[in-house]
């Protein structure tokens, strides 16, 4: 097991661009990385959250990632920087790196068709079938179970995990990975109505995903009628997503898992969309806006705006409208009492006045 002084720790991040600064002991050992609630001596933690700060005094971690302007309610081993959340993934990569996948080399159970071409240090796993016009570049690793159409073209450092599947004539770029159970270029919902009945339309189109993109688990990408559907460089998936065809996703995007879009969607740059949001067709989601949790997208998003409730408004105007709700039983009480006042009137003056 790797282990570091807190200052050796310390210095790696400094050396990505994270600086930090030990406050404590930088002789203290480390070799792991843990939440606060877990960890236990020889492990580092980290407190990115302000609310979380009262679990510090019952943290066993040897040291803790903190931000500059934390006080620790006991004394500790404090690393100090003004990014803990970007520090604990740079600890969690030096002490523990990345998942390392099995090693198969070029399986003979493999089926990879005479036509298809696979660059240097290929590693692929028994039942995975490439099929015909494939090109796959270099150190590819497809667990077993996933199946690349005829015509596909995959970059450099493909990662795909069990049972992926890649329909015929979609474009990865490099350092793609997608988890399993995860299907790119399906048929998108295309149907035209004739006579009372859904006729479908061929789906001639296809998917083109950029560099350094990364899928969850049972994600779909449907490909476009004509023309692609496609996921801009750096943009990262959670699980279960459907992308609907025609879709154009912009770089460096991120969705919550139980997103759904549907077709001919312009997404611009850095969108973030949380967990189980809904978005229209034929709408554009402006650059930098962000989509908040269950919301429902009916119309375009303005770029840098966050969006909230169903239909989904602004926020502020979302937060408004949410505070309005919540005072319904008691506006509701006060329309009674202003009712039976007003009822009450009414009565005294046609008492007073009997001809009107």
């Amino acid at each position: 097991m790797t282990t570091l002084t807190i200052a050796e720790l310390a210095s790696f991040c400094s050396s990505q661009g994270i600086p930090c600064e030990i406050d404590g002991d930088p002789s203290v050992r480390i070799g792991a990385v843990a939440t606060l609630e877990d960890a236990r001596e020889g492990q580092v933690s980290f407190l990115s959250n302000p609310k979380y700060l009262g679990h510090l005094a019952a943290t066993q971690a040897s040291a803790v990632l903190v931000r500059p302007d934390v006080q620790p309610p006991r004394p500790m081993n404090l690393i100090r920087t003004p990014d803990p959340y970007a520090a604990v993934t740079a600890a969690i990569v030096r002490l523990h790196g990345h998942r390392r996948p099995p090693q198969w080399g070029l399986s003979p159970k493999a089926h990879i068709a005479p036509t298809a071409k696979l660059g240097r240090n290929p590693n692929i796993a028994p039942n995975v079938h490439i099929d015909e016009d494939v090109q796959i570049g270099d150190n590819a690793t497809f667990y077993p179970g996933v199946y690349i159409g005829r015509g596909c073209r995959v970059g450099d450092n493909a990662l795909f995990f069990p049972n992926v599947v890649l329909y015929e004539n979609c474009f990865l770029g490099d350092r793609v990975t997608i988890h399993a159970g995860s299907i790119i270029g399906e048929d998108g919902l295309g149907y035209a109505p004739v006579d009372g009945k859904w006729v479908k339309i061929p789906q001639i189109g296809n998917v083109v995903i950029g560099d350094d993109v990364e899928i969850g688990a049972n994600c779909t990408v449907d490909r476009a009628t004509l023309g692609s559907t496609q996921i801009g460089s750096g943009t990262k998936f959670s699980n279960l997503i459907a992308i609907g065809h025609g879709t154009r996703i912009g770089p460096d995007c991120m969705f919550v898992a139980q997103v759904g879009i549907a077709g001919s969607v312009q997404v611009g740059r850095h969108v973030t969309v949380a967990g189980q949001a809904g978005i229209v067709g034929h709408i554009t989601i402006g650059d930098n806006a962000t989509v908040g949790a269950r919301a429902g997208v009916t119309n375009s998003v303005e770029p840098g705006v966050t969006v909230l409730g169903e239909p989904a408004v602004p926020i502020n105007e979302c937060k408004r409208q949410v505070a309005v709700v919540q005072r319904l039983p008691e506006l509701k009480n006060a329309v009674k009492r202003m009712r039976r006042d007003l009822d009450r009137l009414m009565k005294q003056l046609e008492e007073r006045n009997p001809e009107g």
